[in-house]
């Protein structure tokens, strides 16, 4: 049986003038997610949002909120995003210094928890925690902005973190981020994510947010192998 593929816009690339009228756009156009990036200015160089930004966006939508932090002691942070509306919380594996107990904090609250790796960071670094976490993202970039160029390497960390979920008959979920486009989905899918988040591939100035992302989902279907 094929596995299901998402799909999660990011709104870092989206006209913020807009805003409420494209996630209308997302939600009509079938997404699953609407990722919503964190970042603080130390952990990467550029800043965002805050918690009061996404209760604003959670009043907009039903989507699941998909945040991503990136920030330095994000335990610190957990309590005010998962209060805003955050349905799964994602953290870096390169900033919870103690990620297990990050983790359990954001679980105990009835959110999803997510631990993130950035492209220099090997995925034994978030082996020991595979049993509790929802979702494992991998980034395809750098993280700090949007319009990256995919870096082709994730797809075999991508592939080998299916392997170790598998056999270990793990729930966690694979997220990709950074780069997808049509380009590149299969093969992201291929090697075994569950989860494509897509920022400038949704939202650009070429086509209309439901064209961009049913481009995106054909993409997935039509020449991915699901594995199942």
């Amino acid at each position: 049986m094929a596995r299901t593929v998402k799909l999660a816009p990011s709104i870092i690339a989206a006209d913020w003038t807009r805003l409420a009228e494209q996630l209308r756009e997302c939600e009509s156009a079938g997404a699953d997610y609407l990722h919503i990036d964190i970042m603080d200015g130390r952990f990467v160089p550029v800043i965002t949002i805050g918690a009061p930004i996404v209760e604003a966006i959670r009043r907009l939508t039903d989507l699941t909120l998909d945040i991503h932090l990136m920030i330095v002691e994000p335990e610190k942070h957990l309590q005010a995003f998962i209060e805003a509306g955050g349905d799964i919380i994602n953290v870096h594996a390169e900033a919870a210094i103690h990620l297990h107990r990050v983790v359990q904090d954001i679980r105990s609250h009835g959110r999803r928890a997510g631990v993130c790796l950035n492209p220099g960071t090997p995925i034994n670094s978030v082996e020991e925690v595979l049993p509790d976490v929802d979702q494992v993202m991998v980034m395809a970039v750098n993280p700090g902005w949007s319009g990256q160029k995919f870096i082709p390497s994730a797809i075999g960390k991508v592939a080998s973190l299916r392997r170790l979920i598998d056999e270990g008959r793990y729930q966690a979920e694979i997220e990709v981020d950074g780069g997808v486009k049509p380009e590149n989905a299969a093969a992201c899918v291929a090697a075994g994510s569950d989860v494509l988040l897509a920022a400038s591939a949704v939202f650009n100035a070429e086509a209309s947010i439901g064209a961009n992302i049913r481009r995106l989902r054909s993409a997935v279907e039509t020449n991915a192998r699901l594995p199942s």
